[in-house]
């Protein structure tokens, strides 16, 4: 087996929710995707997947990992925030 079962879920969970834009661009046209913006979406939540199976493997006390846990969130959403819509209007935003 080339990658863990681990490993499969999450990419399979990350291509499963992909699919979710990919499927409302046939319906409507307010969803407009390009392939730049699936491969930084996908790039996003695989970082953020493994990121979080990593401080859940690495990190023992439970206060400890909660701390980074909601950290490694609000990175993020604001992340995500940013990228959508231009929240602090950084050059990420394309502002």
């Amino acid at each position: 087996m080339l990658i863990s079962q681990k490993a499969q879920t999450i990419l399979l969970s990350v291509l499963g929710l992909l699919l979710i834009p990919l499927i409302a661009m046939q319906f409507t046209k307010e969803v407009n995707w390009t392939f730049f913006d699936f491969f930084v979406a996908g790039g996003l939540l695989f970082s953020l997947a493994f990121s979080v199976d990593y401080i859940f493997q690495k990190v023992q006390n439970k206060t400890n990992r909660l701390l980074i846990l909601f950290g490694t969130l609000l990175i993020f959403f604001l992340l995500w925030a940013e990228l959508a819509v231009g929240i602090f209007g950084s050059p990420l935003a394309g502002s």
